[in-house]
């Protein structure tokens, strides 16, 4: 499940590249779209041949590869997101809950690397609220394609949180108050990443 959901990535940064492009346009440096391309393309030849022993190494060789291919911060963040998630989860499948501790994992790493927190308009504002939506739904109950659509939902309503806010981090805070009326190109991608697990999962 774990390459059939970078394969769903792949295919969903492809088809948004031009509405990444745009909002990076608006408060980044315009190359969001295709940095993200460029990546999952990189991504998807490293693991044509790639033989994982574990979920995880699936997710590690994703986030080494988009540390190498991807320029600006987003190689960095989401190369720390998906290595940390990875080395997370050792085993051949992953549980519910293991799924939501490699999540924290990568929440953790990225709050770190990048020094923000909620709110500062960042990738933050889509994945932490994502990954708390998932643990709140487990918690009560729901079925895995349940729990991951909600998580989905949180993700891409947090995207849209970001357009009032005022960057404080990134590219985008140096526009200070010019970056209100934005919706921040890192949090989209974040939502489209679980856009693309529900989709994985609901077929499952």
């Amino acid at each position: 499940m774990v390459s059939a959901w970078i394969r769903a990535i792949a295919a969903a940064v492809e088809e948004h590249r031009d509405q990444l492009t745009q909002l990076d346009a608006a408060i980044g440096d315009a190359d969001h779209g295709a940095n993200m391309s460029r990546g999952f393309t990189a991504v998807l030849a490293a693991l044509d041949d790639f033989q994982p022993s574990t979920v995880g190494d699936v997710l590690v060789k994703t986030g080494s590869t988009l540390m190498s291919t991807v320029g600006g911060a987003s190689g960095p963040l989401y190369g720390t997101a998906f290595r940390a998630a990875g080395k997370a989860l050792t085993g051949p499948t992953a549980s519910p809950q293991q799924l939501i501790a490699a999540l924290h994992a990568a929440t953790a790493a990225v709050t770190q690397l990048g020094a923000a927190t909620l709110g500062d308009k960042t990738m933050l504002d889509a994945l932490a609220p994502a990954v708390t939506a998932l643990e709140e739904a487990v918690f009560q109950g729901a079925d895995l394609a349940a729990a991951v659509a909600d998580a989905a939902k949180a993700a891409e309503d947090g995207a849209h949180s970001t357009i009032p806010l005022q960057a404080r981090k990134g590219r985008a805070s140096y526009l200070g108050p010019r970056s209100i009326g934005h919706q921040d190109p890192g949090a989209t991608s974040t939502a489209l990443i679980f856009t693309a697990l529900a989709g994985v999962v609901a077929t499952r």
